[in-house]
């Protein structure tokens, strides 16, 4: 992504602009450095990341058209569920016939198009053809239904909604229907509904046909000469300050909030991630993460176009069985996933018969990791160089990351160190930054953090105080600048005056050979405020019993530390993207053992 003068014989735009703009002390003379993090300076649990190379100033329309340049001929995306292979050239002419397709319909710079969709090439299509004409994509969660649709839609004032036609239970079609019933008697690009007043045009994939509604093929062949003579002129005219990307983050109350991302916002942070893997236009990354969320938008795709990389997507969903083949047949270098994913695909029981000896790297992130997991991954998984990454979408995501040569101890133990041209600060309930190793807040600021949540000024002030994010994560920082998430702000017990990490349990009961999947949350307690509870999921074939658990924790951990509560489930509540969603399970449990109103009598 960045030439220097030595590489092209000439000093490229991007060194012009850090070199005349006042606020960079970038020298293009200067020997670049990818890793030169410090350390936290004075006991204090504040980190800088590396500054030796420069930030990328650049659009998603202008990194495409580079990569094109350098790789045009060689693999860039596979969809083995819809057997499609296109080469870097044959992706760009899809972008190009989509984006002017988009014009075709009245679409300008700005305007806000919809995709709800689960992992399709259409997805990633319609990613960088609305980049490329500047109209901000809204990324829909797969999983929404009527209410949750209808508020992101109107919220973001979504003109236009790219549609898969079913996923899974969801009937994607049917439910645009529901809110918009004046579909049936529209003209397609005519709607004009009373429950989505400001959306125009509903394109949806596939062959059928559907009253009011285009079809996205149609889309695909609408633009001309006069559209694309306008291309150019409008990839020109973009800004990578521009906002390009609005993502609806999952609250566990209240309605979700826009997240709203520039270019700038997610190319580098794309950019920084593809080097702490160490990826290449060589590698193959295996993407069974879902597009709509900033792991598979961010972290696979960009990551892997910032250097030319290919792309593998093994089908709509994550299937842990699909994964291992798509990963195998394709000999993939580098597999993304949450833990949950990797769990799945190592307790296969013919997990031993696909041949994973090409993969090297990789990211495991969206969660805690637990330990053993890890460890499984890099010896059983052959991918010795996985990382750890850390961040949310409101920082584009990634604040830490692991690197690939980081000693085996920091890799299954923390989430790596602060990612370049960022800083990080864990600070106390009065805002001061605390000393190394205690536990505190974690906030970010740099050019990650997000340009505010769309139409919500009040919760974006909420959440950036003076530039920085604070991410409602419970943290250290260690006299090298490794970072431990050690929970959520809100996720911290308090039982009888005494402060408990729900990680600090869960990562010890992970250690027993016959517990799965664990999540240690809070239950109200008449007595203590509240108590702890335990809902396990155990390895296949094993059988456990709560005195197991309790026996287990016994003469380990301090004794306020052992759940009260244990229950064993076949599966934990999560979201789409593997984060537990630990209010379910605290009302669940509420319910069932009659504590709803225990703390308020």
């Amino acid at each position: 992504m960045h030439l220097s003068k030595a590489a092209t014989g000439k000093t490229s735009d991007l060194e012009n602009f850090m070199v005349h703009n006042p606020f960079s002390s970038f020298n293009p003379r200067t020997e670049e450095r990818l890793d030169n993090r410090q350390p936290p300076q004075a006991g204090q649990s504040y980190v800088k990341g590396d500054t030796s190379r420069p930030l990328v100033w650049q659009t998603v329309s202008q990194l495409l058209e580079s990569t094109v340049e350098k790789y045009g001929g060689r693999p860039a995306f596979i969809f083995s569920e819809q057997r499609i292979r296109w080469s870097w050239s044959e992706f760009q002419k899809q972008v190009d016939e989509m984006a002017c397709g988009l014009l075709a319909l009245g679409l300008k710079a700005g305007d806000r198009v919809g995709i709800w969709s689960p992992n399709r090439s259409e997805w990633v299509v319609t990613q960088f053809a609305t980049a490329q004409i500047g109209v901000i994509l809204v990324n829909v969660n797969p999983a929404y239904r009527l209410t949750e649709l209808e508020y992101a839609l109107n919220k973001v004032q979504v003109k236009a909604l790219i549609l898969a036609e079913k996923f899974k239970t969801s009937d994607y079609i049917g439910m645009v229907q529901t809110l918009a019933p004046e579909l049936e008697k529209s003209e397609p690009g005519r709607i004009h509904s009373q429950r989505l007043p400001h959306l125009r045009w509903v394109i949806r994939m596939g062959r059928h046909k559907t009253p009011g509604m285009f079809n996205y093929e149609d889309l695909m062949s609408w633009g001309g000469p006069a559209q694309q003579s306008r291309l150019p002129q409008l990839a020109a005219a973009l800004n990578p300050d521009d906002a390009i990307n609005i993502q609806f983050t999952s609250g566990t109350t209240g309605n979700p909030k826009g997240a709203t991302l520039s270019h700038h916002n997610i190319l580098n942070n794309a950019w920084c991630v593809a080097q702490a893997m160490k990826l290449t236009e060589h590698d193959r990354l295996c993407v069974p993460v879902p597009l709509y969320h900033c792991f598979g938008m961010v972290l696979s795709v960009l990551a892997c176009v910032s250097v030319g990389a290919s792309m593998v997507f093994p089908g709509e969903a994550f299937d842990p069985a699909a994964t291992l083949k798509a990963a195998s047949d394709e000999r993939c270098t580098a597999l993304h996933g949450v833990p949950t994913m990797f769990i799945a695909e190592l307790a296969l029981p013919d997990f031993s018969e696909y041949d994973l000896s090409s993969l090297r790297t990789g990211i495991m992130a969206g969660a805690p990791c637990p330990i053993e997991t890890m460890k499984r991954v890099i010896q059983d998984m052959h991918m010795r160089e996985v990382t750890i990454a850390y961040g949310m979408t409101e920082t584009s995501p990634v604040s830490f990351q692991s690197s690939t040569n980081d000693p085996i101890e920091k890799r299954v133990a923390t989430v790596g160190r602060v990612m370049p041209h960022l800083e990080v600060k864990i600070v106390d309930e009065q805002g001061q930054i605390v000393p190394v190793g205690a536990k505190g807040e974690l906030c970010t600021r740099g050019y990650s953090v997000m340009k505010g949540y769309w139409g919500d000024a009040e919760r974006t002030a909420d959440a950036i105080k003076d530039g920085w994010m604070h991410t409602g994560d419970l943290a250290t920082l260690d006299a090298e600048g490794y970072c431990n998430i050690v929970g959520r702000v809100k996720d911290m017990l308090i039982r009888g005056g005494e402060n408990i990490y729900p990680r600090e349990i869960e990562e010890f009961l992970f250690r027993h050979p016959k517990v799965g999947e664990v999540q240690v949350f809070g239950v109200p307690d008449s007595k203590y405020g509240e108590e702890i509870c335990a809902w396990i999921v155990t390895k296949s074939g094993q059988l456990m019993t709560e005195d197991d658990v309790r026996n287990f924790c016994k003469g380990q951990i301090a004794h306020y530390k052992i759940p009260r509560y244990v229950k064993f489930v076949d599966a934990l509540p999560m979201t789409v993207t593997g984060k537990p969603q630990k209010f379910i399970m605290s009302e669940l449990m509420s319910k069932e053992l009659g504590l709803n109103k225990a703390v308020t009598a």
